[in-house]
C-alpha cells in the first residue's frame, strides 16, 4: 500500500473518531442536572421563593420540602426550551395529607406550551403519577390509574418523549405511554412544587431534577439512593 493510500486512510479513520467524540461530548453536554437542595440558586439560576419550603436531609443528601399549602420555587429559565425529544428525571418523596391533584413539576414557554409531572392522591395514602404534554392544539395526558404507590416514600419517575411518543416510569418500570406531537418550546420558566399559576400544591420533598435533550433507556435513569 502506497503512502498516498495509507495517509488517506488514517485521515478518515482520524476524522470518524473526532465526530464520534464530538456527538459523545455534546450528547453528555445536553444533560441538565439540578440538585434541589437550597432556596437561593439551582445550578447557577436564582429562585423565586413561595411561601416557607425548608431544606432537609434525604438519602441521597438535601432536599427541598414542600407544605402542599403555598410552598414552591420559580426559576425564570426552561432546561426543555430547544429540545424536540427529551427526558425529565424527578427524584421525589410525595407525603400523605395532601390535596388529591398536585403539579409539582411544570415548564412553560406560552401559555399553550407546556409539559407537567403530577400526583393523584387517593384516601388510602396512596398516590399514582401523571404527566402531560401541551403544544398548540397537540396534548396528551398519561395517567397511571392502576399503579398506585404508598405515600411518604423515595422515588424516580421519568417523562420520556422521543418524536412521536411519550412514556412515563416510576423506578424505572414504564407504567403509561401514547402519541403525541410536540414542537421545541422557546424560552420559558419553571415552577417546582406548584404549577406555575400557584395552584395545585405540592406536599413532600424534593431533591433532584435532571433534563436531557434526548430520549433516555430506562438503564440511564437516575437511580433513588438507599
Amino acid at each position: 500500500m502506497n503512502r498516498f493510500l495509507l495517509g488517506l486512510i488514517l485521515g478518515i479513520f482520524l476524522i470518524g473518531c473526532s465526530e464520534s467524540r464530538i456527538a459523545e461530548v455534546h450528547s453528555e453536554s445536553s444533560d441538565i442536572l439540578w440538585q434541589i437542595d437550597n432556596l437561593t440558586e439551582i445550578s447557577g439560576h436564582l429562585v423565586s421563593v413561595l411561601g416557607d419550603p425548608r431544606a432537609v436531609d434525604s438519602p441521597g443528601g438535601q432536599a427541598v420540602e414542600f407544605d402542599g399549602q403555598g410552598d414552591g420555587l420559580i426559576l425564570d429559565t426552561n432546561p426543555l426550551a430547544g429540545a424536540s425529544v427529551f427526558t425529565v428525571e424527578v427524584v421525589f418523596r410525595p407525603d400523605p395529607e395532601g390535596e388529591r391533584e398536585q403539579r409539582f413539576l411544570h415548564f412553560q414557554a406560552e401559555e399553550d406550551h407546556r409539559v407537567l409531572v403530577e400526583t393523584r392522591l387517593n384516601d388510602q395514602n396512596e398516590w399514582f403519577l401523571d404527566t402531560f404534554i401541551k403544544a398548540g392544539e397537540s396534548e396528551k395526558t398519561l395517567q397511571s390509574r392502576e399503579s398506585w404507590h404508598p405515600l411518604g416514600e423515595w422515588y424516580h419517575a421519568a417523562l420520556v418523549y422521543d418524536g412521536q411518543e411519550m412514556r412515563h416510569y416510576i423506578n424505572g418500570v414504564q407504567e403509561r405511554s401514547g402519541s403525541v406531537e410536540y414542537s421545541p418550546m422557546a424560552g420559558g420558566k419553571t415552577s417546582i412544587g406548584c404549577r406555575l399559576n400557584q395552584v395545585y400544591w405540592f406536599k413532600g420533598a424534593i431533591q433532584t431534577i435532571r433534563i436531557s435533550h434526548r430520549p433516555l433507556n430506562p438503564d440511564e435513569f437516575l437511580t433513588v439512593s438507599d
